[in-house]
């Protein structure tokens, strides 16, 4: 297929357009490292799905599960869960239909996280405390990006402070990451009040909660797009990017493999059945980015 991408020929990858693919990568390296970005969702893309047969947490439930939130707040949030993620993952309703209940959802669990009086203090030692695993060869992925200076752009609908935290304590918050989520406001003791606005769920990973923030107009330049994803709600995260010349779509397939592989394979380029690796994407950067 690629030779010089061996990593493509992992029994985890599957494509549906393969020599396009190789069109692309060939198109990505042709044109240099200048022209490229990485725009990548977190939870469950650079975050380890499961691990030996256990699920791995999300950036949510490292905060639902804590020893800030209480039992009653446990069970409210967990109740939340369970009438909308059904919703959020069901097949057979429209985006239409979707996006106003995950506003519902994550407006509802944002007020429960307030009423717990969650301390800045406490989120260092919550992430320490987690399970959380960010996927084997994050720090390849990581490094790659900071030395060739090329900008990565994580688009989350998680919270972004916890997010942060785990990048920064796996020693990989560089410079050219930039970050876009879920944020909390704390007042001057410390004490969670709010999550600052607009509201970011899985359905409206687009320009409309990035207007004003002009980050992809300042890389105009980047028009070569290397997207990492792992639900269809990850397929806008580059909408807002002006004059996309390439754009390469990777998404991690973790969970219900047989009943969504077409869907995925409809929707980008490359799908990672149950890999809990970024060696495909290590492979494909390698390639792009050695001289």
């Amino acid at each position: 297929l690629c030779p010089q991408v061996p990593e493509l020929l992992k029994a985890t990858v599957r494509m549906r357009q393969p020599e396009r693919v190789r069109e692309i990568i060939r198109s990505l390296r042709e044109q240099g490292v200048a022209k490229l970005q990485v725009v990548s969702d977190f939870d469950m893309t650079l975050s380890r799905f499961g691990c030996n047969g256990r699920r791995c947490p999300t950036s949510y439930n490292i905060l639902d599960t804590s020893r800030v939130v209480s039992e009653d707040g446990r069970k409210k949030l967990k109740d939340l869960l369970h009438y909308y993620y059904p919703i959020e993952i069901d097949p057979n309703r429209t985006l239409e239909e979707k996006c106003p209940l995950m506003i519902e959802w994550w407006t509802r669990a944002h007020e429960l996280l307030v009423q717990q009086k969650i301390r800045k203090d406490d989120i260092a030692q919550i992430v320490r405390e987690s399970e959380v695993m960010l996927r084997d060869g994050f720090e390849e992925f990581f490094d790659q990006l900071h030395k060739n200076n090329v900008p990565l752009f994580i688009f989350s609908a998680g919270v972004g402070d916890i997010l942060e935290e785990i990048i920064r304590q796996a020693s990989i918050f560089y410079s050219n990451v930039n970050v876009v989520s879920n944020y909390m406001e704390f007042d001057d003791d410390g004490v969670l009040t709010h999550f600052k606005g607009p509201l970011i769920h899985t359905y409206n990973k687009n320009n409309t909660v990035l207007q004003g923030t002009g980050y992809f107009q300042q890389l105009s330049t980047r028009t070569n797009i290397i997207l990492l994803g792992d639900s269809m709600g990850d397929l806008t995260m580059a909408d807002g990017i002006p004059r996309v010349e390439n754009i390469l779509k990777i998404g991690f397939l973790n969970d219900k493999v047989e009943e969504r592989r077409e869907k995925y394979l409809e929707a980008y380029d490359i799908v990672l059945e149950s890999d809990e690796t970024l060696d495909v994407v290590n492979g494909i950067l390698r390639y792009i980015l050695t001289e």
